[in-house]
């Protein structure tokens, strides 16, 4: 189709299209001014989600979500908020609401679902895309009405808000309770099994015991190393081959080294008397048995040394026995108490873990306590509503100029509709699509337009009978 073509068409049914337009443009009026007036109030809400959590000290890794300002909306548009509305403006009680609840339903149901259905269909919400503001819309009647609603709504979003926080620190502060019980339990099992076992073995600081033990072991151990020498030497002296004499002790003596210079003066005395008296002379016999006197007394001595030298042994042989068991006995009571060390150890270490186990839960506990009864929350009021001055709805001009536009366009189509129902010839375009035969003259008209449309019908005909004719 041309635009000649169309135009022309259009210049036809220009009563119809006309019409057309004018009934959309006076319904779209009258229904405009017959609809009532609507305020929308609206507010809006920031969302702080860079400042650390108040209790934990950090930047909750959700804020940061790419989904998060989505979510935010969501809770928003949730019945749970428009039930917090209801609950907080107590719509539910209102006896016009109830009247409507009624008739509407004939009494099925809860008003409450009803009535926040109803709520939800008039709420818009809308997030900043560059900023984390949620602007949230309530259309009604009432500016007064509007404007509470939206203030409501911007209240009870922030008490969801904070109790979707709030409830499941709670539940983890209820079960965080119930470990910090157990392991309460058990810090005291260990500590009851630590202190069981000292009281069983006596020990209180087994690092001092242990060192006092070690010590009285070396003791034990030089004690017996001095010992088993003085046995070796008493032993190599009382093996000795050569005479009493010789002996060490013998010749420290001091009574036996008097007693030899004693003899020896006697001796050459007697050999002095006996070359001047003879050895019959009662002198000479009175200093030989005085000579064998001390002799006598000397051997007497030397026994006695040597006596004492195998006694000396002896009690060395015996000390060193006691000493040896006494060193073994020393020993196994070291390593019972190293045993007993190792056993408090473990004991000791348990107690610590469960003491660094109850720690941990119980700071966990004490937190989530903390956030249970917080009452902040990263959501403020930025801008309030307030009751809106002219009505948003219905908006007069805008729905006129819209009609205007839909007019024309039904306009036109019901027009194209009906022409192409019913074809008509209205330029030479159409007969030559029409009939397929090349046009020989245009007529113009030449007073008024029915004159000019009513010569297509005749050459339509004249060319109708030129075709029947025959050649």
């Amino acid at each position: 189709m041309t635009l000649q073509q169309f135009l022309l068409i259009l210049w036809a049914r220009r009563k119809l299209v006309l019409f057309t337009f004018l009934a959309t443009v006076l319904t779209a009026t009258v229904v405009s001014l017959l609809l009532p007036e609507e305020y929308t109030a609206s507010t809006a809400v920031v969302l702080d989600v860079k400042s650390p959590d108040p209790i934990a000290g950090v930047v909750l890794p959700g804020l940061m979500a790419p989904g998060y300002m989505a979510t935010q909306v969501d809770i928003i548009n949730s019945d749970r908020v428009t039930m917090r509305v209801i609950k907080m403006l107590r719509m539910d009680e209102n006896p016009n609401i109830k009247e409507q609840w009624q008739e509407s339903t004939e009494g099925k149901g809860q008003i409450a679902p009803w009535l926040a259905s109803l709520l939800q269909k008039k709420l818009d919400v809308k997030p900043s895309r560059e900023s984390n503001v949620i602007s949230i819309s309530y259309s009604g009647s009432s500016p007064a009405f509007a404007a509470a609603m939206a203030n409501a709504y911007a209240q009870a979003y922030i008490d969801v808000n904070l109790e979707l926080r709030i409830e499941p620190a709670r539940q983890n502060a209820k079960w965080f309770d119930e470990q910090s019980k157990q392991y309460r339990e058990r810090l005291d099992t260990a500590q009851n099994a630590l202190s069981d076992y000292q009281q069983k073995s006596g020990i209180v600081a087994t690092d001092e015991r242990l060192d006092y033990e070690t010590q009285k072991l070396n003791e034990l151990s030089t004690q017996l190393t001095i010992a088993q020498a003085q046995g070796t030497d008493a032993s190599s002296k009382r093996r000795s081959s050569g005479s009493a004499d010789t002996m060490p002790e013998v010749m420290q003596s001091g009574l036996v080294s008097q007693l030899k210079g004693d003899i020896a003066r006697l001796e050459s005395r007697l050999k002095e008397v006996s070359g001047n008296l003879g050895q019959n002379h009662p002198q000479y016999l009175r200093s030989q048995a005085e000579l064998e006197e001390l002799k006598s007394k000397m051997n007497a001595e030397i026994g006695r040394i040597t006596s004492s030298i195998g006694t000396a042994g002896n009690i060395s042989k015996q000390k060193e026995s006691e000493l040896v068991a006494a060193v073994n006995a020393q020993k196994m009571r070291i390593l019972e108490l190293k045993k007993q060390r190792d056993e408090i150890n473990l004991l000791v270490r348990e107690v610590e873990t469960a003491q660094r186990a109850f720690d941990a839960v119980g700071q966990r506990t004490t937190q989530s306590r903390l956030e249970s009864q917080s009452i902040q929350t990263n959501v403020a009021v930025l801008n309030p509503a307030t009751e809106p001055l002219n009505a948003s709805k219905p908006k007069v001009m805008r729905n006129i100029l819209l009609s205007m536009f839909v007019g024309i366009l039904l306009g036109v189509g019901t027009s194209l509709l009906l022409e192409f129902s019913q074809r008509r010839i209205r330029s030479s375009e159409d007969l030559i699509q029409t009939l397929g035969i090349p046009v020989l003259a245009v007529l113009e008209p030449e007073q008024n337009n029915q004159h000019w449309t009513s010569v297509f019908p005749r050459l339509s005909r004249l060319f109708l009978t030129r075709q029947a004719r025959p050649a």
